[in-house]
């Protein structure tokens, strides 16, 4: 099994981007994941996994909740630690939908 590390070592890097926005179905935007130290991880995993899945629904969470790694099995121990991954676990159980912007 593969680290978050490992697994972030073979994501694309975007520097020219700041943030990514989360919008419901209706466009409101629901969260933002800037790309910055403390969330840049993140950043590139929602984005790559909403680039692949065209958007971020159930299927895509959870792609992302393997590429999270060992960080996935933390979450769910410690609710609350890691919101980014909570996130990933509600959009699966409620069968969310989110389109992901670029900015």
């Amino acid at each position: 099994m593969s680290t978050f590390a490992e697994n972030l070592s073979g994501l694309p890097v975007h520097e020219e981007l700041t943030a990514l926005q989360l919008q419901d179905m209706q466009g409101t935007t629901l969260a933002v994941i800037e790309n910055k130290p403390g969330t840049q991880g993140s950043f590139r995993v929602y984005h790559f996994v909403a680039t692949q899945w065209g958007g971020l629904g159930p299927d895509a969470a959870r792609e992302a909740l393997v590429l999270f790694a060992e960080h996935t099995e933390d979450a769910k121990q410690h609710p609350g630690k890691h919101p980014n991954i909570d996130r990933l676990f509600e959009i699966i159980d409620q069968a969310l939908h989110y389109s992901v912007q670029a900015i």
